[in-house]
């Protein structure tokens, strides 16, 4: 049976900052990612003013500045369709050099993490390994079982095991825990489109009969995600893919030539959508952190800067205990107090923005509860930049900013510049 002092299931944004930070403070952890590679697509790739001044801190500013990138610095709202988009959220109007979210794949992102998480020999990134069960003894989880995608099976010990593997999460299935799950209004279509270069750069959304639209720039293509109404997935696509063609087309009417993309069903991938967490974040020898402890609502895109945010609050928490070799339980209740209220207030806001928003737009009605309000938001919203600083913040920071351990800084770069030949917006 081998050992490690930190066990971090999961290989996604979470668990591999986690990572990092423990190895640059001197602590053994194991990283267990099931898949061979980063390259899962249909993911956000949304990184915010709180995870590029991390980034910024580790001393990542230029590496990261090199990974193919757009900036946006604008979040704005369909609210219906025929109507204009409404600017919710301005962050040029918060202080520099991160006044932008940057859109990266996070398959890029993640391969940085680990580039860097490598150099340190506290490190290790077991790939193909998934983790199947939690070591339990005496009632404290002692670290996991798991299996190789060759089928070889075996056992990590670990004084702390940390959950980083998402909404699936096999903490999830400890009863202890308590998960709480809100309703939710919609599901998501996830597809590509072919993106031209006159086309809008950035973050690009839309509404139609029924559904709404994000739309990615990749560069060459779009990412494309249209909400549908919950559960609504086999009924639309019994209706046929060219209805959907036509409806979105008519929602993005730039992109009408380019529906015919989308061949089949096939290339149209479902993502059901959970709003949840957990009631307790924690056991003797076990944390949970990301969507591990809250699947978020893709909702403001902040899903993965809140599990860095967490991942970073873990380091800073832990990184002592981990260090003597002892976490006792009020170490681990420790970081759900510093990040749980947090998740409540950001899941209370995207539960408003699904009530009033989302649902009544799907509905075929008009957003917060008549035209004519909604009229008004939009105009106050358009008079007075000074009324999005607020959504910005909280889009760039969220409610509360957290500080990597003094051992992971390695000192802040200058502000990094695009790198040649690639077009921001």
């Amino acid at each position: 049976m081998e050992k490690t002092t930190c066990c971090v299931v999961g290989g996604g944004p979470a668990g591999m900052v986690l990572a990092l930070l423990l190895a640059r403070a001197g602590i053994a952890v194991t990283v267990l990612e099931k898949h061979g590679d980063f390259l899962r697509d249909f993911r956000g790739d949304t990184v915010h003013p709180s995870t590029l001044a991390l980034l910024d801190d580790l001393g990542l500013a230029e590496p990261f500045a090199r990974l193919p990138q757009r900036r946006v610095r604008t979040v704005r709202l369909p609210v219906g369709a025929g109507r204009p988009a409404v600017t919710v959220a301005d962050l040029s109007v918060l202080p520099g050099p991160y006044n932008y979210v940057a859109m990266v794949p996070q398959w890029d992102l993640l391969d940085l993490l680990a580039e860097q998480a490598r150099r340190e020999p506290a490190f290790r990134l077991w790939m193909n390994t998934e983790a199947t069960s939690l070591l339990v003894e005496s009632g404290r989880v002692t670290g996991v079982r798991y299996r190789t995608s060759d089928g070889r099976t075996g056992a990590l010990r670990a004084v702390l095991t940390v959950a980083c593997d998402g909404r699936g999460s096999l903490a999830r299935s400890r009863p202890e825990l308590r998960l709480r799950r809100f309703g939710c209004p919609m599901d998501a279509w996830w597809f590509r489109l072919p993106r031209r270069e006159d086309d809008p750069s950035g973050l690009v959304g839309g509404a139609g009969a029924g559904f709404l639209t994000a739309m990615i720039d990749r560069g060459d293509y779009w990412q494309c995600a249209a909400l549908i109404p919950k559960g609504a997935d086999a009924e639309l696509r019994a209706a046929g893919l060219d209805r959907f063609r036509s409806a979105y087309a008519a929602a993005v009417p730039w992109l009408a030539g380019r529906t015919g993309a989308l061949r089949s069903w096939d290339d149209v991938k479902l993502l059901d959508v959970h709003l949840d967490r957990l009631r307790r974040w924690h056991r003797p020898g076990l944390l949970c952190i990301g969507d591990a402890a809250h699947a978020m609502s893709p909702v403001f895109g902040i899903g993965i800067n809140l599990a860095v945010q967490d991942a970073v609050a873990a380091a800073r928490h832990l990184t002592g205990p981990l260090r003597r070799g002892t976490v006792r339980p009020r170490d681990v209740r420790g970081v759900q107090r510093r990040r749980r209220p947090t998740t409540v207030l950001t899941q209370a806001l995207q539960r408003a923005a699904h009530a009033r928003v989302i649902a009544p737009v799907l509905r075929g009605r008009p957003p917060l509860g008549s035209a004519e309000r909604a009229r008004r938001v939009a105009d106050l919203l358009a008079r007075s930049p000074w009324l999005r600083r607020l959504p910005a913040y909280f889009v760039a920071y969220g409610a509360l900013r957290e500080r990597p351990p003094a051992e992971a800084v390695r000192g802040r770069a200058p502000e990094a510049k695009a790198p040649t030949g690639r077009p921001r917006s």
